[in-house]
């Protein structure tokens, strides 16, 4: 029961915010290789798949990522390698900011609810992370939801810092396109030198469809998800494509960057990432199943901050 629960929550996901594999045939992937082994073994670990098999672990390392589309919850083994999670459609967050606290609470204890009683442990630390910018204001109010479920938490990052750490970059350039939000990073030799964040993401896509096709909000969103829908529709979002990748354009202007590297549901769409790499005029990579590589990265950040935290001086 549990098992097919999570199903429909994963195929509500497709539908509003993208749990699939990028589209292939547009851009190149061949430096992610490591990467996409990982985020696919998380993704065959989602749901409690195939925990059953495997040892419980002494320790657990928590990523909780807010989005505007999803609330999705990684969990990591000492090793660092994924064990569980759970992802349940949310509408708790407008153009990066959480702007339902009681509801992101009671979604978030539901999900450990789900993953300590498949682990058979208790889940204690914890990471999240937020849009660049933004770790004053709305970091404190995702690290108070986080203590609010019960966690301990190791740190608040930034989106694009944290899917740059899940991909293994040591040079590039990660734009994060989320349903609100496009934040960028720009790594040099495995370091954040710049982040940046601006206010467009995928839910204006539907704004556009809403706008153009003169139906609601709700139906434009049903559309982009709708594969049969999106060549149709790609004319219609261009203009918005064409405005992240401005966004993307001014963030890394004065840098110098061989490699663009795009995570975020909203990069899914069919044609997104050849524009991208046609307006940057650098080259670009998608991973499979971007939704997941931020919330892969917020876990591998709280084991490497717990670690640090707990070094022998």
């Amino acid at each position: 029961m549990a098992r097919m629960a999570f199903e429909l929550a994963m195929e509500r996901a497709k539908r509003h915010g993208g749990v699939r594999a990028a589209p292939r045939g547009e851009v190149s992937d061949a430096p992610l290789k490591n990467a996409n082994k990982l985020i696919a073994l998380l993704e065959s670990k989602m749901g409690g798949r195939g925990y059953e098999t495997q040892k419980a672990p002494s320790m657990f390392f928590t990523g909780v990522d807010i989005g505007t589309a999803n609330l999705v919850t990684v969990v990591l083994d000492e090793s660092g390698m994924p064990l569980d999670g759970e992802i349940t459609p949310a509408k708790v967050v407008k153009e990066g900011m959480v702007v339902d606290y009681v509801r992101a609470i009671k979604m978030l204890e539901n999900q450990l609810d789900k993953l300590q009683n498949r682990l058979n442990a208790p889940i204690r630390l914890s990471a999240s992370a937020v849009p660049p910018g933004t770790e004053l204001g709305n970091g404190r109010v995702t690290r108070n939801i986080l203590e609010a479920a019960g966690l301990e938490v190791c740190a608040i990052a930034d989106e694009p810092s944290a899917a740059s750490l899940a991909l293994g970059i040591k040079n590039g350039a990660v734009v994060d396109v989320g349903g609100g939000t496009t934040g960028i990073s720009i790594v040099k030799n495995g370091k954040v030198l710049f982040t940046a964040d601006e206010p467009t993401g995928g839910f204006n896509f539907d704004l556009v469809i809403a706008g153009g096709l003169g139906i609601s909000v709700s139906e434009a969103e049903k559309m982009k998800r709708d594969p049969a829908q999106q060549q149709k529709l790609y004319p219609v979002v261009k203009p918005v494509m064409e405005k992240i990748a401005s966004i993307a354009r001014g963030a890394l202007e004065g840098f110098h960057v061989e490699a663009v590297y795009l995570v975020g549901g909203a990069c899914e769409f069919p044609g997104f990432a050849k524009l991208m790499e046609y307006e940057l005029k650098i080259r670009t990579f998608l991973p499979n199943l971007p939704l997941l590589v931020t919330p892969l990265g917020i876990a591998m950040i709280c084991r490497k901050t717990f670690i640090g935290q707990n070094k022998p001086r």
